[in-house]
């Protein structure tokens, strides 16, 4: 097949290319160039797709089997997907988000007839606004649109943990091997899925150029879940660390004292979600997700100390967690004295 990933050298769309070629597809890239270098044997068009003028020049020629856009967030990203593909393309796929799914969530199993609705996540319902989009190009014009969300997938290069800096995310374990304390949103038993980049790729190369697949969306997960808890000991095992300091803050508290997390705590990471396969393993039926979770963060800590220079570290947000983790005990010991508790 021939086929366009817009983006492609992102945590996710790396190693969706990297499948693609091994499966023998032609595989192009359109992106900026300003990431990392594209995967041998995927060809490159050095363009970006927000300049609308110069992406339709470079993207001219014959039409793709199936374009799949990683970098659409907004609904004005999709209105320039329609203009530049309509008639050009077999199947289009965008990546949306499970975060789109009802928050907090009414049934602890999600699968793709869970309702879209996120009243604390912008970036949430951009998303679902972009999937209204596309459903009614779908229905109005017949465009070919296939809609995958992802949760929390993650790579070689990233540690993923409920409080972490996303940019430096060797930052959570830093703290973790210097013997500093790292925060748990609640009481750590919340149930969570994560999801390693070589197992979402089987499943989103397996949905490309599948024509039953148009019309509908999928999620793309592991089957394993955790607790928080798990998830943390997990990576500290991995650093080498048998004993972390958690600390656990109820999500509210953690929201209301650092607002740039309420997003993606509370719209996201602080309630169970436990997500339902079986649809992306009906069309694509030799999908399984392999990685666990132990097995991924070693090998993601593993690509961190084959480097100094990749251990990098956010120590901005480091002080912002332990001005946190200060007044929450502040307020621990008050409750405590003024309720009896010592």
């Amino acid at each position: 097949m021939r086929i366009l990933f817009i983006g492609g050298t992102g945590i996710i769309s790396t190693a969706c290319t990297e499948l693609a070629l091994a499966r023998g597809h032609d595989v192009v890239l359109c992106n900026r160039g300003q990431r990392a270098a594209a995967p041998a044997g995927a060809r490159a068009l050095t363009v970006d797709v927000r300049d609308e003028a110069a992406a339709a020049a470079a993207l001219a020629g014959p039409a793709w089997d199936a374009v799949v856009d990683f970098i659409a967030f907004t609904p004005d990203d999709i209105e320039r997907d329609l203009r530049l593909f309509r008639g050009r393309t077999g199947q289009f796929v965008f990546i949306s988000s499970a975060s789109a799914y009802q928050r907090p969530s009414t049934h602890y199993l999600v699968s793709e007839s869970t309702p879209l609705a996120n009243p604390f996540w912008d970036y949430s319902r951009a998303k679902i606004a972009c999937e209204d989009r596309l459903t009614r190009a779908l229905r109005e014009e017949g465009f070919p649109a296939t809609i995958v969300r992802p949760s929390l997938t993650y790579g070689d290069t990233q540690v993923t943990l409920a409080v972490n800096s996303w940019e430096r995310s060797y930052t959570a374990i830093d703290r973790m091997r210097r013997g500093e304390p790292v925060i748990v949103p609640g009481d750590g038993s919340s149930l969570w899925t994560f999801t390693h980049n070589s197992d979402f790729a089987k499943g989103l190369v397996g949905l490309l150029g599948h024509q039953q697949a148009i019309g509908h969306a999928f999620h793309i997960t592991s089957d394993e879940v955790l607790t928080w808890d798990q998830a943390y000991a997990a990576a500290a095992a991995a650093a080498g660390v048998a004993a972390p300091r958690l600390v656990h803050i109820a999500s509210d508290f953690i929201a209301a004292c650092l607002p740039e997390e309420r997003g993606g705590l509370i719209g996201d990471k602080a309630t169970s979600v436990v997500f339902d396969n079986s649809k992306i393993r009906r069309f694509v039926p030799d999908y399984v997700a392999t990685t666990r979770y132990r097995d991924g963060v070693a090998r993601t800590i593993a690509w961190f100390d084959a480097d100094p220079a990749r251990r990098r570290v956010d120590d901005a947000a480091g002080r912002r967690w332990d001005r946190l983790i200060a007044a929450y005990q502040r307020g621990l010991d008050a409750a405590r004295r003024d309720l009896g508790g010592e």
